[in-house]
């Protein structure tokens, strides 16, 4: 199914989709017909927007629509931010009648924000929030009491109640940071156990003193946990340099530390993913097939930016 969600086509706009899939850190491609030669199904400059599972607009529908759905998705599962041009002669390779040729332009936005679950809905946490609303960072906060949050959350913010904290570990993401902020010892050893268990987190940090961080390595060791396993938690939370037991202060040294965080974590993905960008001569070259669509019949035309 091309929307998984609902049968036929979303009522949101690619553009209300757009901004919605952006607060929430979710990847989409937007698809933008770049150029047209001859009779299309929409003009140049048409857009709709693709996730993993729903489509928003269109760009005409048929075939042509179904490959660049099919391409878009192809990109996502790469799970790479890129751009791509692609030249589709409708009636070659497309079995479309209109007869004449797209160019496609695909602007894969896969969002390096910070995946960190937050378990406890105390005074640091509310104190944290507040500080992360503003930063790239896409949140679940967790607790099995509802009235300790408030009313309303940023847009980045998803608020989860549950009865069994515990069990959230499991629909986690794989390399995401968790933060375990709890009123509870004997739960916090409990998730600090379920997450090291996974063994795919990107960080772990657990609030407490040097004295709780000794017993929760006494206790994960007798459990069958290796020293490596165990290093994966950071007890006590927040760097050192800033100190305090005030919520405010708490929390200020934790954010410090979950920008250091992500911020390590952007640079590397830059480095990964540096690109030259596409040439104005390929774009010249492009440009030149879609208006001879004849000259190209079986092949499409790829180009990365």
């Amino acid at each position: 199914m091309l929307n998984q969600n609902k049968q036929g086509f979303n009522s949101q706009t690619w553009v209300e989709a757009l901004a919605k899939y952006q607060q929430q850190g979710q990847p989409a491609v937007l698809v933008t017909v770049l150029g047209t030669d001859g009779s299309t199904p929409r003009a140049c400059g048409t857009k709709m927007l693709v996730s993993k599972t729903d489509i928003f607009d269109t760009i005409g529908g048929g075939h042509l629509e179904y490959k660049a759905i099919e391409k878009a998705r192809s990109l996502l599962a790469n799970e790479q931010t890129t751009n791509q041009i692609e030249h589709f002669p409708l009636g070659a390779t497309l079995g479309q009648c209109c007869g004449g040729s797209a160019v496609i332009l695909f602007e894969c936005f896969i969002h390096n924000k910070l995946a960190l679950d937050i378990y406890g809905a105390g005074h640091v946490a509310h104190a944290l929030i507040q500080i992360l609303a503003q930063l790239p960072v896409h949140i679940r906060w967790i607790d099995s009491r509802a009235e300790l949050f408030p009313e309303t959350v940023a847009n980045n913010v998803q608020i989860v109640v549950d009865e069994d904290p515990v069990a959230q570990v499991k629909p986690a993401k794989s390399n995401q940071a968790y933060l375990i902020l709890t009123h509870n010892h004997q739960l916090d050893f409990e998730l600090t156990q379920a997450i090291l268990k996974r063994g795919d987190s990107l960080w772990l940090g657990v609030i407490g003193s040097i004295t709780k961080a000794k017993r929760f390595c006494h206790r994960l060791s007798h459990r069958g946990f290796s020293e490596q396993q165990i290093s994966q938690m950071t007890c006590p939370v927040g760097l050192t340099q800033v100190t305090g037991k005030h919520p405010m202060e708490v929390a200020v040294s934790i954010a410090g530390q979950l920008i250091e965080l992500y911020q390590n974590q952007t640079q590397a993905l830059t480095t990964q993913r540096k690109q030259s960008g596409i040439q104005w001569q390929d774009l010249l070259n492009l440009n030149a097939i879609a208006n001879k669509p004849n000259a190209q019949k079986n092949t499409n035309n790829e180009v990365n930016l």
